[in-house]
């Protein structure tokens, strides 16, 4: 069975947030899934405060002792680890890894956008890529964003 392909497309970006779309692919390039993606800003890939490079990277389906629970991990992040697919409505609740979620909306009115419906989302995420243990990711954004 062929890895499917998780695809972020970065559209927004400043120094606390980033903003894009998020799409899983099959092995014949066929959509599974597709929602709205929130990361930190662009800070020089430090850790805690900031989203991680643009770039290809292989993703695990593991167990995370901290969130008691088993999320995709985001690996080989040069400088980085624990970097995880798991659910957040706002930016600060990310420190290097992606929230998804269904509508934008600035839910405690400080001019961001957040996501809603996170942790449904994130199960329809799952979902998609039930079955798989691995999976790739690839992460675009403009020239403008990181």
């Amino acid at each position: 069975m062929s890895k499917p392909i998780i695809q972020i497309n970065r559209l927004f970006q400043d120094h606390k947030q980033t903003s894009g779309t998020c799409t899983v692919l099959d092995s014949d390039n066929f959509p599974l899934f597709s929602s709205l993606s929130l990361e930190r800003g662009w800070n020089n890939n430090e850790t805690n405060i900031s989203c991680i490079p643009s770039g290809t990277y292989k993703v695990v389906f593991e167990y995370s002792h901290r969130f008691n629970r088993f999320l995709w991990e985001i690996k080989d992040v040069e400088g980085r680890s624990e970097c995880k697919f798991h659910s957040a409505n706002y930016w600060y609740q990310l420190n290097g890894c992606i929230s998804l979620g269904l509508k934008y909306k600035d839910i405690n009115n400080d001019g961001y956008r957040d996501v809603s419906n996170s942790n449904e989302t994130m199960k329809m995420f799952h979902k998609a890529l039930k079955g798989h243990t691995e999976a790739v990711l690839i992460i675009k954004g403009n020239v403008n964003i990181c």
